[in-house]
């Protein structure tokens, strides 16, 4: 396995400085979407330092409205020239009726979603050429209309779309502690062969007692448990921070936290 971070402006640096310890990075599509040609070789110039994968949050592709042409498109263009070993999005939806919601939502989950996500899910790999990976999301409002359980869901994603899952490990987990569901059940139910790759992330307690998924705290250490649950030979895993950025050492100690938590799962399976 390969432990990682997200690629920010604000730790690009120590990033680079520590790159002995980090085994991968994972940029933000959209972040680059109109890289100018310094960024484009400074991005190369990383990505000949270390593997880098792509994150896109825009396409809202979990929605029976169909993908927005412009995006995918400039995703497609940042996949084109800095050449990731793979490409991720969310099981989610960020627009509805032409109105840009500004965050990622979770969508029903429902057939007619379904539908439309494979129609999507389909469109991407024309454009850009190879399927993505897709991410299970958090949420804080059990979605309306829906007709499977998480677990259910995800299984029906990848089965009707073909793809593998990016299973983010703290949005299971909040969502299990916001709708009172067992995450180390869902973890257990997982198809291991459909797993490719792993995002860590830390969150907040607000009212009502539910977490909310922030990215701007330390992986709790029940994350660090499921994580251990899993055999994650040959799977990137990535730690995601996106603000409150403590010191850097303490974001290498939680990618090590992350290498010894996977070491054990790989080590239970084997």
């Amino acid at each position: 396995m390969r432990a990682g971070l997200g690629w920010r402006p604000e730790i690009g640096a120590a990033i680079l400085a520590h790159a002995d310890q980090i085994d991968v990075v994972e940029v933000l599509a959209e972040e680059f979407a109109k890289a100018t040609a310094k960024e484009r070789r400074a991005l190369r110039t990383l990505a000949s330092c270390l593997p880098v994968v792509i994150h896109a949050t825009s396409l809202g592709m979990a929605s029976t409205e169909p993908v927005d042409a412009a995006r995918l498109d400039a995703v497609a263009r940042v996949i084109g020239w800095l050449e990731p070993e793979s490409w991720s999005e969310h099981l989610a939806f960020v627009r509805a009726g032409g109105i840009e919601i500004g965050h990622l939502v979770a969508p029903p989950r429902n057939d007619e979603t379904l539908e439309g996500l494979m129609r999507n899910v389909d469109t991407a790999r024309h454009v850009i050429g190879s399927l993505p990976l897709l991410e299970n999301v958090a949420t804080l409002i059990d979605p309306p209309f829906s007709d499977y359980d998480e677990a259910p869901w995800l299984d029906a994603v990848l089965r009707a779309t073909g793809t593998d899952l990016l299973l983010d490990l703290h949005n299971l987990y909040a969502n299990a502690a916001n709708f009172g569901f067992d995450a180390r059940a869902v973890v257990a139910s997982l198809d291991r062969r459909r797993i490719g790759a792993i995002h860590l992330a830390g969150g907040h307690r607000i009212e009502g007692n539910r977490i909310l998924d922030d990215h701007q705290h330390a992986v709790p250490s029940e994350v660090f448990e499921l994580l251990a649950m899993i055999d994650t030979s040959g799977i990137t895993v990535i730690i995601e921070r996106d603000g409150n950025y403590p010191p850097f050492a303490e974001l290498l100690m939680e990618v090590e936290h992350a290498r010894s938590a996977a070491l054990s799962g790989a080590a239970l399976h084997g």
